[in-house]
């Protein structure tokens, strides 16, 4: 099979020749540079290192060709990008200052290279006027998308990877996090729950507006759109499951169905943590693929019952452990957790082998690459 077909195959839940990688495609399947730089040093790749959206605080690597085939990797990447003035005001900053995305959302160097969201324009917000007085970023900045239609229809002629599109959004809940900060956002759900409720609105409308252009400009050259919001922690979720039906979940819904009204492309829904109450929920919503299917986080381990309760329903991606698998394992630790999540998630096809997140930093580069050599000799079917 080609990579793409390889990939149809699977999110179709058909049995492909092999299981399909996915891995440096976006920041939920990345790789961070400082992994990445020691990969291609290990490889004897050269080349110019890029960032995922040109943006070195996010500090994901942009792999290059080479480095992706050698990755077995089936699928490639289009995103969007910052706008072209907020890019260049960031570019030409202060070396350490804050990079202040177009949202007013701010990433604060904590030591160097390491960079956190730390600026929180609606940090002070009570009420729905100040939502309304607020300056929102501008959706319609052709910018943003001016280079998507040709890099999707190149990827497209070549009809050898599928090509998974990832705009830059954060999406409803975790925008609303950036926006006011976690624990403000979480106590105004409960204190002030119109408020809350109209912030959700207001990022879900900017969202579905750029999602729009986005899905305009790709025109049918997409098999995957990559959404997500984090709604599980270690153990549980991070609010109860009716209080994601009051508020997220009508958001999530109409973001989806805002999707899938415009393309025929499966919609991959990344959530960490232990999200296991709400599978069914994401469903009936229309998610096609779950990621990243964290097996470090309660249920989420129990691959079994995942496969036998959702695998005819839901696609999964993920599940090679970056907890603590893959950042203290041995390549052999690793190639033995390859094999034993493919035997639980792969039979029947509907499973692409990715790593739970980006891999970070502390990863050794051989583990990366027991990871991907493993699903040769363990996900042929």
């Amino acid at each position: 099979m080609t990579p793409r077909e390889r990939v149809l195959a699977a999110i179709n839940h058909q049995e492909p020749d092999r299981v399909p990688i996915i891995l440096g495609v976006s920041n939920a399947t990345g790789i961070k540079m400082k992994t990445y730089q020691k990969l291609k040093q290990l490889l004897g790749v050269e080349g110019e290192d890029h960032y995922l959206y040109d943006w070195p605080e996010l500090g994901t690597a942009v792999p290059t060709e080479a480095i992706f085939q050698r990755l077995g990797t089936d699928v490639r990447p289009v995103l969007d990008r910052h706008p072209a003035a907020n890019f260049q005001a960031n570019a030409s900053r202060e070396p350490g200052t804050p990079f202040i995305d177009s949202w007013g959302i701010g990433q604060v160097e904590l030591s160097p290279g390491d960079w956190f969201p730390h600026i929180n324009p609606l940090a002070d917000a009570q009420t729905i006027a100040d939502l309304e007085a607020f300056n929102w970023p501008d959706m319609d900045d052709p910018s943003r998308v001016a280079h998507v239609r040709a890099e999707a229809a190149a990827l497209a002629a070549e009809n050898r990877y599928a090509i998974m599109a990832t705009p830059w959004l954060l999406f409803p809940l975790e925008r609303a996090f950036q926006m006011q900060r976690m624990d403000t956002f979480m106590m105004a759900m409960v204190e002030k729950p119109d408020f809350a409720k109209a912030l959700l609105a207001k990022i879900t409308d900017l969202c579905k507006q750029l999602m729009g252009h986005f899905l305009r400009e790709l025109g049918d050259n997409v098999d995957i759109i990559k959404i997500g919001d984090d709604l599980g922690t270690q153990t549980s979720l991070l609010m109860s499951p009716k209080m994601y039906r009051e508020f997220v979940k009508p958001f999530h819904a109409d973001y989806i169905a805002f999707i899938k009204e415009r393309t025929k492309a499966k919609v991959l829904f990344h959530t960490d943590g232990d999200v296991f109450p709400l599978i069914d929920d994401l469903v009936e919503m229309g998610v096609d693929i779950l990621n990243p299917i964290q097996t470090s986080a309660g249920r989420m381990s129990e691959l079994a019952e995942l496969k036998q309760r959702f695998g005819h329903k839901i696609a999964f991606c993920g599940g090679i452990d970056t907890h603590r698998v893959l950042p203290f394992g041995t390549p052999d630790d690793v190639r033995r957790e390859v094999k034993r999540v493919i035997e639980a998630l792969g039979p029947g096809g509907g499973y692409l082998l990715a790593s739970v997140h980006t891999i970070m930093n502390d990863v050794p580069p051989e583990n990366v690459l027991a990871m991907v050599d493993a699903v040769e000799e363990y996900g042929r079917y």
